[in-house]
């Protein structure tokens, strides 16, 4: 308990509710309205997501905008560093802005090549930066967290060279349908049709009717 109350204390009380939080979801006080879209956070009252319309309640309070990428929340670098130490954290520039994200984004292995790698995700990350998310920053540092090993090796890709047993087998079946339900465009002769095939033509016939000659 006190490794937890301690690590409670490194951040403000309003990051761990606001990293929990679901965006982009219509307001019930003002779901009439066309600006219903609760994109808004206030950091005094951590009572959920806000509208632009609810931010009237809120004057005097402290509220940042979140925004999506790839379904993906994030926040503004400019809006987030007012109140956040946001050191260590991987910074993508989104509309000619730079944000981070909020939380991880699953990955299935970084690419090849990458040397640097989120320390709790595993994700890849650019230059020197630690986390790929505000989350996963919370999480790396806490003392109680323990970085696990990841196994690449039962994670696939459209990059792997090989494929595990179960996806050999797989692919088997497939193949195996697909020639079944296909027959094929030239069956095999039989030796019937072999005699047929090898035998020459005879003395070509006339067609009937080839001479007639007929009168107007």
């Amino acid at each position: 308990m006190g490794a937890e109350v301690e690590n409670n204390k490194r951040w403000p009380p309003w990051l761990k509710p606001l990293l929990r939080e679901k965006f982009f979801v219509q307001c019930k006080l003002h779901s009439d309205s066309h600006k219903s879209e609760c994109n808004m956070y206030c950091l005094d009252c951590t009572n959920g997501p806000l509208c632009s319309l609810c931010l009237s309640f809120h004057k005097d309070h402290h509220a940042i905008q979140i925004r999506r990428s790839s379904y993906h929340d994030v926040i503004r670098v400019s809006e987030i560093q007012k109140f956040l130490d946001i050191t260590g954290v991987q910074t993508y520039v989104i509309n000619s802005a730079k944000v981070v994200f909020l939380n991880e984004r699953p990955q299935p292995r970084p690419g090849k090549g990458v040397v640097n790698t989120c320390e709790v995700c595993y994700r890849s990350l650019v230059d020197s930066f630690r986390f790929c998310s505000l989350g996963c920053k919370i999480s790396g540092i806490s003392k109680n967290f323990v970085k696990k090993r990841k196994d690449w090796t039962n994670n696939l890709s459209d990059s792997d060279d090989s494929y595990s047993s179960t996806s050999i087998e797989r692919l088997k079946k497939n193949d195996d349908m697909i020639n079944n339900s296909f027959t094929p465009s030239t069956p095999p002769l039989s030796a019937v049709n072999r005699r047929i095939a090898k035998r020459r033509k005879g003395i070509p016939h006339r067609a009937p009717f080839g001479g007639l000659i007929i009168e107007y």
